[in-house]
C-alpha cells in the first residue's frame, strides 16, 4: 500500500466532511499525494479546487475565499513555498479568517541532513496561527487514519473558532515519504470515508460566549439506554458528580478532580474496569477534566467500541487516544430507569472490592497505600492535601473513600500538579497553598519528590512560615518503576541503577539543617497520633517502606478483587 497517497485521501475526504468546500493548490513534488487526492475529490463532487502557480497568490486567493465561503485550505510543497504563505497567514490572523495551511514536508529522517528543499517548517508562522501540528510521515500503523481524522477535527475547530469564537489560520505540516504518486491499486481510493460513522471522526460543538465571557452554549442531551460511566480527571469540578447523579451513572473520579464524592462515586474503579461484567460492558464515557492517573481509564478511553463524550469549556480538550466522538461545553442527562441496575452493580462490586483490599492492606504493614489511607482518614472537611506525582497520588486514588453530601467540596481539597505530572516543586507548591489559604496543609510525597524540592522547606527568618505537615513515604528510590514494565523480573539486572536509583539520603539530618521538625515513624499507632495532632509550624513524618515488595502487593490487590468478584459473578454481572 502507498501510505502517503492513502493518508492524503483520508485528509482530503475528512476536510470535505468538516465543511471545507474550496482548496487552493500551488504545484510541487512533495505535495503530490495531496494534489492527486484533491483531483479525485473534485471528480467525486466533494469540493472545488483552484490552482495557482505562485504560493503568495495562492495564499491570498484562499484568504479571499475563506472570507465568504467558510474554512478554506491552501496546499503547498516544502521549503520556501511555505514561507511565501506568511503574508496571507498574518492577514488571516489579524482579521480572524479561517485559513487552513497544509504544507508538505520531508519525513523526519531527512530533516537536518541538507536534503533539497528541506528547512524547519514546523513553527514557521510563529504566534500567527491558532493551532499547529507536525504530522509524521504515514507508515500504515494501526489507527493511523483515525488519528488523522481526529487531528483534522481539532484543527478545523481551531480555524473556525468553534470553541473560542476566535477564528484564524492553522498550520498542519504533513510529512510524506516516497513514493508520492499513486498506482492503479491506490488511486482513487477513499471514496467510502465520507459516509457513516468513521473511527477518529469527532463532532465539535460550538461554545457560545456571552458578553461577560462565560459560556452560554445549550447543554447537549445524552440519550438513554447506554451503559455509561462518568470519568472525572484533574480539575473536573462538581459538574461531573452532578451529571453522574442526574443520569444514574457510576462516577470514576480522581482525587484531584474536585468531584470525588456522592453516592455514585466508585472508589476502586481502576481495579473494576478490567472486569468484563463492569468495565467490559461500558458503551459510553463522559469525560470531565484531564484524566492522567490510571492506565485502565486510558485503555477505556481508547476503546473504539466506546462512545467518548468530552465536556470541555475551553478551546482545547483532552483526548490523547484521539477517540472522542463528541466535544461539547455542557451535557445533561435524564434519569434512565433501565440504568439503575447498572449503577447498582458498580456500587456493589466496589463495596466488595473495598473490603477485600482493606484486608490485604491491613495485613501488609506500613506501605504507601496504607499511609495514604491513614492520611485521608485523618483529614477533615475543607482541609487541604497537596499530593505529589508518581506513587503518592495513585496510592491516594486507590485508598481514599469518596465523601458523601450535597457536594464533593465538603471533603478535603486535593491539590496536585497534574498539568505535566512532574515530581518537581511539590513542597514549594504546598507552601504556596498553605500561605494562600491561610491554614494548615498536609503533603503526601515520595522520597525522590521530597529531595527534588528540598529547597522548598527553606523559609527565611523574615518570612511567614507555612503551616505544613509533610508525610514522606521513603522507599529509597523510584518505587513507581517497580510497578511498570521495567520492573518485571527479567529486567532486574539493570533495574536498580537506572530505574530504582537508590540515594541513601538522611532525611532527618536534612530536616535538621532546615530547622524543620522530623520524626521517623515505624508503627501505625504513632502515625495516627501525629496525623490527628500535628505539631505546629512545619513538620515532617518519614515512613520507610520497602519498594521491592510493591509489585507483589499490587498483584495481590488485583488478585483478591478478582477472586472476590468472581466468587459471586452472577450478582455483579446482573
Amino acid at each position: 500500500m502507498n501510505h502517503s497517497v492513502t493518508a492524503a485521501d483520508v485528509i482530503v475526504a475528512e476536510l470535505a466532511v468538516l465543511g471545507v468546500q474550496h482548496v487552493v493548490l500551488a504545484p510541487g513534488s512533495r505535495s503530490a499525494p495531496l494534489a492527486f487526492s484533491l483531483q479525485a475529490a473534485v471528480g467525486r463532487g466533494q469540493m472545488r479546487l483552484h490552482v495557482r502557480i505562485d504560493e503568495r497568490a495562492a495564499g491570498f486567493t484562499a484568504l479571499g475565499l475563506a472570507r465568504v465561503a467558510g474554512p478554506v485550505a491552501v496546499v503547498t510543497t516544502s521549503g520556501t513555498a511555505v514561507a511565501n504563505l506568511h503574508p496571507a497567514v498574518l492577514e488571516a490572523a489579524h482579521a480572524g479568517v479561517p485559513l487552513i495551511v497544509l504544507s508538505a514536508d520531508r519525513p523526519h529522517e531527512l530533516r537536518g541532513t541538507g536534503a533539497n528543499q528541506t528547512t524547519d517548517q514546523v513553527d514557521i508562522f510563529g504566534s500567527a496561527v491558532r493551532f499547529v501540528a507536525d504530522v509524521p510521515a504515514p507508515s500504515g500503523r494501526a489507527g493511523e487514519h483515525s488519528d488523522l481524522r481526529n487531528l483534522l477535527g481539532r484543527a478545523v475547530a481551531a480555524a473556525t473558532g468553534a470553541r473560542t469564537r476566535r477564528p484564524g489560520p492553522i498550520h498542519l505540516n504533513l510529512a510524506f515519504r516516497e513514493p508520492l504518486v499513486p498506482d492503479a491499486a491506490d488511486w482513487p481510493s477513499a471514496t467510502s470515508v465520507v459516509a457513516g460513522q468513521v473511527p477518529g471522526r469527532v463532532q465539535v460543538d460550538s461554545a457560545a460566549v456571552d458578553h461577560s465571557g462565560h459560556g452560554g452554549a445549550p447543554a447537549r442531551s445524552l440519550g438513554r439506554g447506554r451503559h455509561t460511566v462518568v470519568v472525572a480527571g484533574d480539575g473536573a469540578g462538581d459538574d461531573a458528580r452532578e451529571l453522574a447523579e442526574q443520569g444514574g451513572f457510576p462516577l470514576l473520579a480522581e482525587p484531584s478532580s474536585g468531584a470525588r464524592g456522592g453516592p455514585n462515586a466508585i472508589m476502586l474503579y481502576r481495579l473494576l474496569l478490567g472486569r468484563p461484567e463492569l468495565g467490559g460492558r461500558v458503551e459510553r464515557v463522559v469525560v470531565f477534566g484531564r484524566p492522567t492517573l490510571s492506565r485502565p481509564v486510558s485503555a477505556l478511553l481508547a476503546r473504539r467500541d466506546v462512545e467518548v463524550v468530552v465536556v470541555a469549556p475551553s478551546s482545547d480538550w483532552p483526548d490523547p487516544a484521539r477517540n472522542a466522538a463528541v466535544v461539547t461545553t455542557a451535557v445533561r442527562a435524564e434519569p434512565d430507569p433501565a440504568g439503575a441496575d447498572w449503577l447498582a452493580r458498580w456500587i456493589a462490586a466496589d463495596a466488595a472490592a473495598r473490603q477485600a483490599v482493606s484486608g490485604v492492606l491491613d495485613a501488609s504493614g506500613l506501605t504507601g497505600p496504607q499511609v495514604a489511607r491513614e492520611l485521608w482518614s485523618a483529614t477533615g472537611p475543607g482541609q487541604v492535601v497537596v499530593v505529589a506525582s508518581s506513587n503518592p497520588i495513585r496510592d491516594l486514588d486507590l485508598t481514599a473513600p469518596p465523601w458523601f453530601g450535597d457536594s464533593a467540596a465538603i471533603g478535603p481539597r486535593v491539590v496536585a500538579n497534574r498539568g505535566l505530572a512532574g515530581i518537581d516543586g511539590t513542597l514549594s507548591t504546598a507552601s504556596g497553598v498553605a500561605l494562600g489559604s491561610g491554614g494548615f496543609t498536609r503533603v503526601l510525597i515520595g522520597d525522590l519528590a521530597f529531595l527534588h524540592d528540598l529547597g522548598g522547606l527553606l523559609v527565611g527568618p523574615l518570612e511567614q512560615p507555612p503551616e505544613l505537615q509533610v508525610v514522606v513515604v521513603n522507599d529509597d528510590g523510584g518505587g513507581i518503576f517497580s510497578l511498570l514494565e521495567q520492573g518485571a523480573p527479567e529486567y532486574s539486572a539493570d533495574f536498580e541503577r537506572v530505574f530504582g536509583t537508590p540515594h541513601g539520603a538522611d532525611i532527618a539530618a536534612l530536616c535538621a539543617g532546615y530547622g524543620v521538625t522530623h520524626e521517623h515513624v515505624t508503627d501505625l499507632s504513632r502515625l495516627r497520633e501525629l496525623l490527628m495532632a500535628p505539631p505546629p509550624g512545619r513538620s515532617v513524618i518519614e515512613i520507610r517502606t520497602e519498594r521491592h515488595g510493591l509489585r507483589d502487593l499490587h498483584a495481590r490487590l488485583r488478585a483478591v478483587v478478582d477472586a472476590t468478584l468472581s466468587h459471586d459473578h452472577e450478582h455483579f454481572a446482573g
